[in-house]
């Protein structure tokens, strides 16, 4: 099986996966090695604009981490995920998706002040 992209954790999405239990983190981990594999919308899939979700349930929990693509790399397509949360309700709280799209902006203007 062809990988389709790398993932890239940034500081905030690794803490809260150090945050978690151990079983729900591999869980989490696991979902994600397994979305690079395969086109599995209920793994990862497109929220709005650019920023994308990746999905767990757990034990009745629903853990998300949003994440967007960076394709300017000559090689390789890496997916960055900003942040995690516990998804408490059928939407994703709008605050959160700002964040995102806010970590987004910020990720792609240092990038391109480094050269």
């Amino acid at each position: 099986m062809t990988e389709k992209f790398q993932v890239r954790l940034l500081e905030e999405a690794s803490e809260f996966l150090d945050s978690l239990e151990e079983k729900a983190r591999d869980k989490v981990i696991y979902n994600i090695q397994k979305a690079r594999f395969s086109n599995d919308k209920e793994l990862f899939r497109k929220l709005k604009n650019e920023i994308w979700e990746f999905r767990t349930l757990f034990n009745r929990t629903h853990f998300r981490l949003l994440a967007f693509w960076d394709k300017t790399g000559k090689k390789e397509t890496v997916v960055i995920s900003t942040h995690g949360f516990i998804k408490k309700t059928d939407k994703t709280p709008v605050a959160e998706l700002e964040k995102a799209e806010k970590i987004r902006k910020l990720y792609f203007e240092r990038k391109k002040n480094e050269r």
